[in-house]
């Protein structure tokens, strides 16, 4: 896969202009699993020179495990592009895409996030300022990729760690116990798989955006969640959003959620300023 390389040589081309509509800038393989590529779609700041050094975020779409949503995140990552990070929306095995479990979906995020760790120096970013997130399951992920320590790719190199420094989780599935989400379809291995029975010290700050009415997330759960990375030393902020269900991030709460998310990222350091989302 010698396009690797190419990568500091595009930036280059790309970076005088800032691409509308919410495409990518660059789509790069990082995984071949069963004769497919699986892909990331990159979202660069403009004025990226090569010898930069950029936070980064990874997002990992919803669908239940099940289905593949690859331009879910590229609105929230146009704009935190915007806002000088290089943002990444990232392929990941699913049922109705590769007939997988949800097993693959976790291999699948650790070895996003570590692709982007190797190849660090040619995209332009930080390696020590990578955030993960997603929505429901792609939440689910993204917290997994943070606390489980299991579901690594055979033949991977986990000498380069796969666990971000920070997370973003839009209605997170935390819990696939039997009080949790989807414990029927991973009810043999439901607690090595539950972000929320493996939370220590090294769990990274994160923020959880949640509507009151979800009835696949209860709220106790994200409540339970932000405690218990509390007691263990960590940050979790958790932001409700009163008499809103499951998925309201993408529509309802859209600005709403992504200025406390920009937020977030700027008390971390990763971005600077107030806010610029714009409503048109």
């Amino acid at each position: 896969m010698r396009y690797f390389f190419m990568v500091v040589s595009i930036i280059a081309v790309l970076m005088p202009s800032v691409w509308a509509e919410n495409n990518p800038d660059l789509i790069l393989g990082y995984k071949i699993v069963a004769n497919d590529t699986l892909n990331v779609r990159i979202f660069y700041p403009a004025g990226l020179r090569p010898v930069d050094k950029r936070p980064a975020i990874v997002f990992f779409y919803g669908g239940g495990w099940n289905n593949a949503h690859p331009k879910q995140f590229y609105p929230h990552s146009d704009y935190l592009a915007s806002r000088g990070m290089v943002a990444i929306c990232a392929d990941y095995r699913t049922k109705s895409t590769h007939n997988t479990t949800p097993i693959e979906c976790v291999k699948d995020g650790k070895s996003a996030i570590r692709w982007v760790r190797r190849h660090a120096i040619e995209l332009g970013i930080d390696p020590d300022k990578l955030v993960a997130g997603g929505g429901s399951a792609g939440a689910h992920v993204a917290a997994a990729t943070a606390t489980l320590s299991g579901f690594n790719e055979a033949g991977e190199d986990t000498t380069i760690s796969a666990r971000p420094n920070a997370l973003v989780l839009f209605n997170p599935v935390l819990d696939t116990g039997p009080d949790g989400y989807g414990y029927s379809r991973v009810k043999d291995y439901w607690h090595d798989f539950s972000p929320a029975h493996h939370i220590d010290q090294h769990t990274p700050p994160c923020i959880i955006l949640l509507g009151t009415d979800d009835h696949v997330v209860p709220v106790e759960i994200a409540k339970s969640f932000k405690a218990s990375v509390e007691k263990a030393g960590g940050r979790c902020d958790l932001v409700l959003y009163d008499g809103l269900g499951h998925g309201f991030y993408l529509e309802d709460k859209y600005f709403e959620t992504l200025t406390e998310v920009d937020r977030f990222l700027a008390s971390l350091r990763y971005i600077e300023g107030e806010p610029t989302l714009n409503r048109k």
